[in-house]
């Protein structure tokens, strides 16, 4: 029998979420984004979340003068990032493509689904921009 925690972390495509995992992430809660800076260095912040559990991508609203923002529009279309949300001996890492929009609709449907999600509105910064994150690779312990 292993104890809690010693079950070596699991790996999934991200078509592949596992119930179990989806349940965690869409629970509340925070989490850590961790992207490159242009040096090369990890930028790791504490950030709130929302996840289309139709089609997998992350959000995280920010402001577009935020150093996560910036540090992925240096990445340019191939920044990747890592979204981790832990909760004791349990987390999920969720990896993949990062992409900045201001276009009104996408920003708007981040706000309502953080809104449903943290039941109040996020902070609404006069330059609001999303990072939305395509999703290719799932880590999981304890789940």
């Amino acid at each position: 029998m292993r104890r809690a925690g010693t079950e070596p972390a699991a790996t999934w495509e991200a078509t592949e979420l596992p119930a179990a995992a989806r349940a965690f992430l869409v629970g509340p809660g925070t989490a850590t984004l961790t992207i490159l800076r242009p040096d090369g260095t990890p930028h790791v912040t504490p950030v709130r979340f929302t996840l289309d559990a139709a089609t997998a991508p992350m959000r995280v609203t920010t402001r577009a003068g935020a150093r996560k923002t910036r540090n992925v529009a240096a990445g340019g279309p191939a920044a990747r990032v890592a979204l981790c949300r832990a909760d004791g001996f349990r987390w999920v890492t969720l990896e993949g493509r990062a992409t900045i929009t201001r276009d009104p609709v996408r920003p708007a449907e981040a706000i309502r689904r953080y809104t449903a999600r943290y039941r109040a509105a996020p902070p609404g910064p006069v330059d609001l921009a999303v990072i939305e994150i395509a999703v290719d690779r799932v880590l999981t312990l304890n789940l």
